[in-house]
This record gives C-alpha cells, structure tokens and sequence, in this order.
C-alpha cells in the first residue's frame, strides 16, 4: 500500500511549516507559556478503497515522551453532516471508513498528561485539514437478507452522473468474491440494484460490497464504492410460527416459536410485538404473552412479529403473522343468533309461498268434495234397503232355529 503525503500549497502551509505551541491547561488558571522547542506535525493520508489512512508525527523529545504521557484528540466530520465524532487515541493513525461518502474535514492535537495521575500537563492548538474524495454518483445504498438465503441491494444513481456511465454490483465474503446473479434496471437501462438468491452467510462475517463505476464509452473503470454490513444487522426475519391462542381465567393466551435465522437463535436475542384486535402493539421478549380482560370478546385476532435487537443492533421487522383467530361459544351475541334465525324463518315462509302459488299447491289441499247425482243416491237407497231386509231375514231364522231346539230334547 502506497503511503502518500497532501501535497497541495495550502496544505503544506498549514500543515508542515504549522508551529504548534504549548499551553498550561486551562483548569490551572496559569498563564500560558510557549514551550522553547517548538512542536511541529506532519499530516499523512493514504487511501485505500473505501478507506482513508490518517497518520500524523510531531517532534516530541524522548525525554518528553518518557516524562508524560502522551494522547491525542481527534474530532472528523464529513461533509454534508452536522455529527462530529470526537475521539482520543494513543496512536498516531486513524481509519476513516468513506463508503458513499464525499469527504471529511478534520483537526487534531496532541495533549501531555502526568504518568499516574493522569493530570493534564499541557495540550497544543488544533492542526485542521481537509480531505475531498472522488465525485459520488450513487446514495441511499441499502440491502437485506430475507427467508435465510435471499440477498436484495439496491441503490439510487445521483442527477448529476454522467449519461455514460453504468454500475457494476458484487460482494466478497468468506474469502470469497460474488457477481451479481440479476440486476435490476430503471427506465434509463440503468443498474439500480441487484437479486440473489441460494446465497448463505456467516454471521460473524461481514458482507464487503463493491459497485464499480464503468464508463461504457471507453470501456474503463472509473472508481468504486466500498460499503460493509455484518449479515445480522441487515436479517428482516420470516414471522414467527406456531402461533396459538386460547381463552383461559379471563385472560388471552397467546404462544409461538421463533422463526429462522442465519444467526444465534437464543430466545434472549429475539424482541416481538403483539397485536390484539383493536388493541395497539406491544413489546414482548418472551415466546409468549397473557392479556387479561373484563369483557370477554366473543371474536379476536391476534398477530405477531420479531426482529433481532438483543444479541445484535438489527431495526428491520418481520412481516406480520397471519391473524389466528378465537371464538368463546359461551360469549355468542345471542341477539344477533334470535336475528339470524328469524331472517331464516321468514325467507323459508317467503319460498314455501311462492312455490305453492307456482304449482297451486293450496287449491288441491282446500277442493270441496263433489256430491253425489241423483241415480246415484237412488241406487244407493236400493242397495241399503235390499241389506236391511237380507238381514231381517236373517235374524228370523237363527231365532226359529233356536226356539225348536228345546222341543226336540
């Protein structure tokens, strides 16, 4: 790796001929003092993909570094950002990670404190300097892993990158490097983001992506974007399964199991939230969760979610779980089953009627009997006055049969 140092005039001016003087600290209320050899720092920067290498030197005796000890204070913040991180180091270099980012502006200053007691002796001025990057022509770059071996990256291309250029996407993980299986296009014809699939990571490995800038008129590489995500941080997890619900001691119970992950499935690394029909979400950090109520519902729906946020920084949730339903039949609206039977009666009475009309069932159910004509009744008269003297005639003889019976004996 090539270390270079900044060589443009103002640098130089403000960096290598820069004389740094010493002051007593301001918590003595000392008058400050310039110390009688002066102390000089010399700024270096290397870059090396994504990252810029920071180093700096002073001309510190090595009396001065064995009395004291010596730390310095470094305080960066990129461009276009309002956060400055402020850092103190023991070492005379620093990694500064650019990924998408456009440069950073920079100041730094060396401080000597007491062995032991670590008071502060003495501390410089701020040496300041600034580092631009190459122009970036992408921004709102983002990927995630999901249902374990799915890999999506996408990215937005800047309004002011030329109309020539096209963008390249792959990774490297495990020592391994891997192209993009499908890219995904926008209305230019131009890469936006890239799919993936069958793809499988370790989790305490990080995932180093590269999109390489081409620039298809003459066909050469004009730069690339390095960006790293550890797979966990970038997991959108399945919903959780097994999910069950029941009514017990005037409470809804509800349990599930965690869904898959690439990473550690402890149940300590878990965070769900609950959802109860017309009820807001709750966090829960167990695989289960008892809601106590006064009214009992006759109906409700319960739904679950989870994303990693314990054993590792992760913002993304799951999708929700399918609702699973419960019904308590002690608690059925009788009002509305009264209802829904009458509504019942009253179209079967409704149907009976018009299929009776249809095929005049009621005409042959309420027809009068026909009565009988006159020879009929004649015949008939005939007929029940030759029985009625059958009969008679009958009776007389079994009676003379019975009378001569005892004469005889």
């Amino acid at each position: 790796m090539a270390r270079v140092t900044v060589t443009p005039v103002m640098l130089l001016l403000g960096l290598f001929q820069y004389k740094i003087l010493f002051s007593t600290s301001l918590a003595s209320r000392q008058t400050n003092t310039v110390d009688a050899l002066g102390l000089r720092n010399d700024v270096h920067i290397a870059k090396h993909e994504s990252r810029v290498i920071l180093s700096w030197n002073n001309n510190l005796t090595e009396e001065e570094r064995e009395m004291y000890s010596v730390k310095y204070i470094l305080r960066y913040k990129f461009f276009n950002s309002s956060h400055e991180s402020n850092e103190r180091l023991q070492q005379k270099e620093k990694i500064i990670r650019l990924e998408l980012r456009s440069g950073f502006s920079a100041r730094v200053k060396t401080q000597l404190f007491a062995k032991g007691t670590e008071d502060l002796i003495k501390e410089s001025s701020w040496t300041e300097f600034t580092y631009k990057a190459p122009p970036v022509y992408i921004q709102n770059l983002s990927c995630i892993i999901y249902n374990i071996s799915f890999f999506n990256c996408s990215w937005h291309i800047k309004a002011e990158a030329p109309e020539d250029l096209q963008f390249f996407f792959s990774y490297r993980h495990t020592r391994k490097d891997f192209e993009c299986q499908q890219y995904i296009k926008n209305e230019r014809k131009k890469n936006i983001g890239c799919h993936m699939k069958e793809i499988y990571f370790q989790p305490s490995r990080k995932i180093n992506l590269n999109i390489s800038v081409r620039d298809l008129r003459s066909n050469s590489r004009r730069q690339s974007y390095y960006k790293a995500f550890t797979p966990q941080t970038i997991e959108k997890l399945n919903p959780p399964v097994n999910i069950s619900i029941s009514l017990e001691n005037r409470s809804i119970k509800i349990h599930w199991k965690p869904p898959p992950t690439i990473g550690s499935a402890s149940n300590k690394c878990f965070l769900y939230q609950v959802k109860i029909t017309d009820h807001k979400p709750v966090n829960v950090s167990e695989e289960k969760y008892e809601y106590p109520f006064h009214k009992p519902p006759y109906k409700c729906a319960a739904q679950v979610r989870a994303k990693k946020e314990k054993c590792i920084r992760n913002k993304i949730w799951s999708e929700w779980s399918e609702p699973v339903f419960i019904d308590d039949e002690k608690t059925v609206d009788i009002t509305l089953l009264i209802l829904t039977l009458f509504c019942l009666l009253v179209f079967l009475g409704c149907l009976l009627r018009c299929v009776c009309r249809r095929y005049r069932c009621l005409e042959v159910i309420i027809m009068p009997v026909p009565q009988a004509s006159d020879n009929i009744r004649t015949w008939l008269a005939a007929e029940e006055t030759h029985c009625q003297k059958h009969f008679s005639m009958q009776v007389e003889m079994h009676s003379e049969i019975g009378l001569g019976i005892p004469e005889e004996n």
